[in-house]
């Protein structure tokens, strides 16, 4: 079967991380995958055995943002064309709400075999700040996009978004959690990495408003917990500036640790003693999986979105409310007493099993 995924860029983010372990699984369960990326960016390793190109939009005319989507879009016509010379995709998958925009006009696929994958809740991250005509203008955008289309949610709470919160009627839609290779992680999980042997509490995600690294800093220091705070992603200096200013008026500085996202941050995971999402909202929560899988305990705040439906049984005990003071007390419960992971827990993310329902989505429409 050939396959194609699209996606915006590559930096270190959970969707992107998704879209490459898919696209490993597919190649290596024998499908023909193409991904081809909107920009050049990319943070990860390409898996061997697939076709990755990069669309780059060149164009610095001073009018370019007015006929930016029609020109994105054809741009990858040609590529698809140019990629179909010697067979037509059977699936494509588009990912992310950028990617999803270009997509939409695009005339190389037909219709009925674009998947949009929707990693994360638009009443939250694109409607929540609006307000009036700039509301609705919005509203209606993301409504021509995905109205009438075949969609599939990384979680129930982000397809229940779509559907009721936003009104949004799809042809076709499907549930799919994101694939966890899990036996290379817990194998990467044990190489050496520089804060062998030490303790501490991580958090792993890109410094946006939205996961709320400042509610994690407040937090930690009223825990009272005496360790290292390690926050571990992308992010522009300003952004780092106002967080380090933060733990400095919170007398904590000297505990906190800013470092930059590394392609391998599952031994940092595996040996902390505990790991914690801080977030607004979050579409699934794939830091949270990996967590499990390296029996690491998690946190998260009860945000709309995916924690929930990952810490489930004895695990919701890291569940939070989303305040400073709820998150700081969850924290300390579960640093001084850790839940049980079982292997069951760990297994309902592995690769196969993932993949074989996006397979199932092409047979569907054959």
């Amino acid at each position: 079967m050939r396959i194609l995924m699209i996606i915006d860029g590559l930096p270190g983010g959970g969707a992107e991380k998704t879209v490459l372990t898919l696209s490993r699984g597919l190649v290596e369960m024998g499908h023909q995958v193409s991904l081809f990326s909107l920009r050049k960016v990319c943070d990860y390793t390409i898996p061997d055995g697939v076709d990755y190109q990069i669309i780059q939009d060149t164009c610095k005319k001073p009018w370019r943002k007015l006929t930016e989507l029609c020109r994105r879009a054809r741009l990858l016509d040609d590529a698809i064309n140019k990629a179909q010379e010697t067979g037509k995709f059977d699936i494509v998958f588009s990912h992310l709400h950028k990617t999803d925009r270009i997509v939409a006009h695009t005339r190389a696929v037909d219709r009925d075999k674009i998947w949009y994958c929707v990693h994360g809740m638009f009443s939250f991250s694109y409607l929540r700040n609006r307000r009036g005509l700039s509301r609705w203008l919005k509203h209606a955008k993301i409504r021509h996009i995905y109205e009438n289309s075949q969609v599939v949610a990384v979680s129930n709470a982000v397809l229940h978004d779509l559907r009721h919160n936003l009104g949004i009627h799809l042809k076709r839609h499907a549930v799919i959690h994101n694939p966890f290779d899990i036996a290379s992680i817990q194998q990467l999980a044990t190489e050496p990495f520089e804060l062998q042997g030490q303790e501490y509490i991580i958090h792993v995600g890109r410094f946006h408003e939205h996961k709320r690294h400042d509610r994690l800093l407040r937090a930690f220091a009223k825990s009272g917990i005496q360790t290292q705070l390690v926050m571990m992603g992308n992010g522009n200096q300003k952004q780092m500036e106002q967080l380090q200013a933060l733990a400095a008026e919170l007398g904590i500085a000297e505990r906190v640790q800013f470092r930059h996202f590394v392609p391998n941050p599952y031994p940092w995971i595996k040996n902390a003693g505990q790991l914690v999402l801080s977030s607004d909202c979050e579409g699934f929560g794939n830091v949270l999986v990996e967590a499990i899988i390296c029996q690491t305990p998690a946190v998260s705040t009860r945000c709309p979105g995916g924690p929930s439906e990952i810490l489930t049984g004895e695990l919701a005990r890291g569940l939070s409310e989303m305040s400073d003071d709820g998150l700081a007390t969850t924290m300390l419960d579960i640093w001084q007493n850790p839940p049980f992971i079982d292997s069951s827990t760990i297994s309902a993310y592995g690769i196969e099993a993932i993949c074989k329902q996006y397979i199932a989505l092409a047979d569907s429409t054959r």
